[in-house]
């Protein structure tokens, strides 16, 4: 009798995880592909990938890129594409050199007036597409071409700027400081530690709030053995990163920012009428504008908020390199773009998270950073970068068509 309730149970429990990878399988393959990538690296490089300072260095470069991700995710889902961001971001930069460099700005003067800009930049892009029905891809492709001019036009006199605020620089290169906890745990950063112990309990807190919400309204969850092995899985990878990025000068401060950006945004996306109304968008925008949304207020609020991450971006990227450069953004749209897809988005539009996005870019420059590790050409680097986003883009249309 009791083998009969044993083998039931753990029937029932395969049933459970196949019905959950069926409804999540776009996440679940994401979280799989970045292991396996990880782990491939780890042994190719003999550790050296996952050592403390290569993942520190690994999510400062992809700090700017995934800020481009989580605007690009919200275009994508609203059936647009945007092609400037890169360029703006470049530009943007530029422009946050030149006002530090050679017109004597506070930097606490420069970001907002640099916000400002691509605030006003996404809208202007938005226009011909909003109110004239442009197809985004060329108004954007128009908009990018602008902006790569603008990038040339103000850094021809001097090429390179050399930024020199150290406040400015400490954004893309800078750490949050530590305790001072004397001989407590030596060589690790305690801070991090205590902010990975609170991002643990935090995480642990909102999945049960949110299991306990579906159980009210009788929605499916998974079985509380499955739940459980969720929550150790997901705390065992804040905890790990955190004990890893401890070894090295801890959470960067364009971490802090990364995660400041996604926290905001998936909380618009998830939590407010604002976020339903996008998805509706995406999902049918000719019902959605019959329910009484506004298609075009809605696209102007999407690429407003791109502007605003690709300003932010270009900041971030511009206090990495200490400068701003005649290539500034060049391919961080694509960048963006394959970082959605991977982790995700839709082609079709409706479909795709904000967090999903971040995962994307983690996994497109984990690849890098493994590839560069292991002096693999640049050449072999992009093919197999393009064929990832291939992968990613066949998967999504054969489990949207299998659904």
């Amino acid at each position: 009798m009791e083998d009969l309730k044993v083998k039931s149970n753990q029937a029932h429990l395969s049933k459970s995880l196949l019905d959950i990878m069926k409804t999540n399988i776009s996440q679940y393959f994401m979280f799989i592909a970045l292991i396996v990538i990880m782990i491939f690296f780890t042994v190719t490089t003999d550790g050296v990938f996952i050592s403390s300072r290569n993942i520190s260095n690994l999510i400062n470069q992809m700090g700017y890129i995934a800020v481009l991700a989580v605007g690009m995710t919200l275009i994508i889902v609203i059936r647009h594409i945007e092609l400037s961001v890169g360029y703006l971001a470049g530009f943007l930069g530029a422009f946050s050199a030149i006002a530090l460099t050679f017109w004597g700005w506070p930097i606490y003067a420069v970001i907002p007036a640099v916000m400002i800009l691509g605030i006003l930049a996404g809208l202007l892009t938005a226009t011909p597409v909003a109110k004239l029905g442009v197809p985004a891809f060329v108004s954007t492709m128009a908009a990018g071409l602008i902006f790569r001019g603008a990038l040339l036009l103000v850094t021809m006199g001097t090429g390179t700027i050399v930024i020199r605020d150290p406040v400015f620089n400490a954004i893309g290169n800078g750490y949050i400081p530590d305790l001072p906890l004397g001989g407590f745990l030596p060589g690790k950063h305690k801070l991090t530690l205590i902010i990975g112990l609170i991002g643990i309990i935090l995480s642990i807190l909102s999945a049960i709030k949110s299991r306990r919400t579906k159980l009210s309204y009788n929605f499916q969850v998974p079985s509380f053995g499955l739940f459980i092995a969720q929550l150790v899985l997901i705390s065992g990878l804040i905890g790990y990163i955190s004990w890893i990025l401890s070894g090295y000068n801890g959470i960067s401060w364009s971490l802090v920012i990364l995660l400041l950006v996604v926290a905001v945004f998936q909380f618009i996306t998830t939590k407010t009428p604002l976020g339903r109304h996008i998805y509706a968008v995406g999902g049918n925008p000719e019902a959605a504008e019959l329910s009484g949304i506004s298609v075009s207020k809605i696209t102007y609020i999407v690429f407003a908020a791109m502007g605003l991450l690709s300003s932010l971006s270009g900041i971030m990227y511009a206090s990495r390199l200490r400068s701003a450069t005649t290539t500034a953004g060049l391919g961080f749209e694509t960048d963006a773009i394959a970082a959605a897809f991977v982790g995700g988005v839709s082609a079709a539009g409706g479909v795709g998270t904000i967090t999903g996005s971040i995962i994307g870019a983690l996994v497109m420059m984990s690849l890098t950073s493994g590839m560069n590790l292991m002096n693999i050409d640049i050449s072999i680097q992009y093919i197999v970068r393009g064929a990832v986003l291939v992968l990613a883009v066949v998967f999504d249309r054969i489990t949207r068509r299998n659904q």
